[in-house]
């Protein structure tokens, strides 16, 4: 079959012959360059696809940490709203207490005053 394809070439000169082979080098080249390129192009495919799956990702992580972000600030909102209102209890009920607390003051010393009244 190489005979056959080199059939043509009978009769040429070998200047022709020469630029032939030269061509024919040249093209070899070209076609190995072509398949290296269309390798590097399908590794940079595949790293591109990698990296886009990557993005996504990171994109989807993102929002689920906003989601849990916007979730204990509400939270926190929640817990210190409470908090005030566990502080204001507070206050009020030291507040009672501190009424109760003289109200008591007051009656031990109506009842001394009575106490000693009763003694006279």
């Amino acid at each position: 079959m190489s005979w056959a394809v080199e059939e043509w070439k009978e009769g040429l000169s070998p200047r022709v012959l020469q630029k032939i082979h030269e061509l024919e080098s040249q093209v070899d080249k070209l076609k190995k360059e072509r398949q290296q390129r269309q390798f590097q192009l399908e590794s940079l495919e595949a790293a591109l696809q990698k990296q886009k799956q990557k993005v996504e990702s990171e994109k989807n992580e993102a929002a689920t940490l906003k989601r849990e972000n916007q979730s204990l600030m509400e939270l926190c909102d929640s817990l210190e709203k409470a908090k005030q209102k566990i502080s204001h209890d507070l206050q009020v009920k030291e507040s009672q207490v501190n009424i109760q607390s003289g109200q008591l003051n007051s009656s031990k010393k109506d009842i001394e005053r009575l106490e000693q009244e009763l003694k006279r």
